[in-house]
């Protein structure tokens, strides 16, 4: 399932979330900019080593956060600003644009410690936004679980757009993620996608969006 859109309208212009946009978006270009040989000593030096990380070399912690910002490629960077575009500005209206911008990184961070904690002896650079995105995720299962997301849902072969509950759309997300991450850890899976950020950010931002949310929604 792809999401084309949410019904669930936000109050104000979400600069924080834009903002997010824009940097990913220029981390981005910076990296097309690069030859072969620079891009892969640049995502080796920022993107997240978890067998660095796991050594406990206080000068990788760093890169908790710089990974969350660089991206493999076109189809990664559009589809994750995409659903951010998607689902991040009504969270936003909720929390305000600072307890936005702290949840998204906490988010990414607790996303990024959960796949090193499953993958601690990988020496591939994890890079992406879509743990910290995975955050926004949960906390809109959990902020509104009764938007209706539109989708593109293959049946037959053929493409057809309808219209499910966030709770339908995103629990399906989430249960495919569980599985996928768990025939990662049989080693049935080749994909490189690091199936528990994905994990570690959705649960992380079900759990602690409500000591975010600004209290004058209640």
């Amino acid at each position: 399932m792809f999401p084309l859109y949410d019904t669930q309208r936000s109050r104000h212009f979400p600069l924080m979330n834009w903002m997010l946009v824009l940097l990913n978006g220029i981390a981005f270009y910076y990296e097309v900019t690069m030859s072969k040989a620079d891009l892969f000593r640049f995502i080796h030096t920022w993107g997240l080593v978890p067998a660095h990380l796991a050594l406990s070399n206080s000068d990788t912690w760093i890169n908790i956060l710089t990974s969350m910002f660089l991206h493999g490629g076109w189809f990664h960077i559009l589809s994750n600003m995409w659903i951010l575009i998607i689902f991040g500005d009504n969270v936003e209206d909720k929390l305000g644009s600072v307890r936005y911008l702290i949840f998204y990184l906490l988010s990414g961070t607790a996303a990024a410690l959960l796949q090193v904690y499953f993958d601690p002896a990988s020496s591939v650079p994890m890079i992406g936004a879509s743990g910290a995105i995975a955050g926004v995720l949960g906390a809109y299962l959990i902020l509104f679980p009764h938007s209706r997301i539109a989708s593109l849902v293959p049946i037959f072969f053929i493409f057809t757009m309808v219209e499910l509950p966030a709770l339908v759309f995103l629990g399906f997300w989430f249960v495919s993620q569980l599985f996928s991450g768990w025939m990662a850890l049989q080693g049935a899976d080749a994909s490189g996608v690091a199936w528990w950020a994905h994990i570690g950010g959705f649960v992380f931002g079900m759990i602690a969006i409500r000591l975010f949310v600004r209290r004058r929604y209640y």
